[in-house]
């Protein structure tokens, strides 16, 4: 039996270029229609929802896909959504993982790829790209990381921004000492506020942390 999909793409010429390299690439693809945002994906699923797979990009015009998918799980729960984006950044993943994505490959993937996603999810499987993996991975381990606020103000001082500058460049204290003009024990002190303030434990944290807030 053939897997219905739909895609969810505002880009008609990338939505074309999908439906074709899938249906040359295999005869197991059945293609119901395409959306071109999620307010029109909704509303041909009120009119035929015979569908087992939704290809969903995430930034649509009038609803994108991260919400049109929350819409989908609670409407529709029997179909499987993947995002299929170019965007690989944690906090789209979180969101869309908690919206109710079941998968998420990237647009660059090859069409043999794609397709072994929509057979995967479709047997229960959860697809992504190997990099979406890896960051999926990093979220479950650090989960503030995506549900903190891009761009928040920790109130660090302007030389602690100074030291966390030196810090992300792998200098050690004494390095930052000698570069900043002040002691050893001073450069220890204001590791010790920013560590405190963006309410981390290490180096490694502090530096990840900075730049996902572009403190760096």
């Amino acid at each position: 039996m053939k897997i219905r999909v739909a895609i969810a793409e505002d880009n008609d010429l990338l939505a074309a270029s999908i439906e074709e390299k899938l249906c040359l690439f295999t005869d197991d693809i059945n293609f119901r229609y395409r959306a071109s945002n999620g307010k029109d994906l909704l509303r041909k699923l009120e009119e035929d929802h015979v569908v087992d797979t939704i290809l969903m990009d995430i930034e649509m015009p009038e609803l994108d896909g991260i919400k049109a998918t929350e819409a989908v799980a609670q409407s529709f729960p029997n179909i499987k959504v993947i995002m299929l984006t170019v965007f690989d950044d944690e906090d789209k993943i979180f969101r869309a993982i908690q919206a109710g994505a079941n998968g998420y490959l990237l647009k660059d993937e090859t069409p043999d790829k794609i397709l072994d996603g929509i057979k995967m999810i479709m047997n229960g499987g959860a697809p992504m790209s190997p990099g979406i993996a890896s960051k999926a991975l990093d979220i479950l381990r650090n989960p503030e990381r995506a549900t903190e606020t891009p761009g928040k103000d920790f109130s660090l001082s302007k030389r602690e921004n100074e030291v966390l500058l030196q810090l992300s460049r792998g200098l050690d204290y004494n390095k930052i000492s000698d570069n900043l003009f002040i002691s050893p024990s001073t450069v220890r002190k204001h590791i010790e506020n920013i560590y405190k303030k963006l309410q981390v434990n290490n180096k490694v944290q502090a530096i990840r942390k900075a730049y996902k807030h572009k403190l760096l």
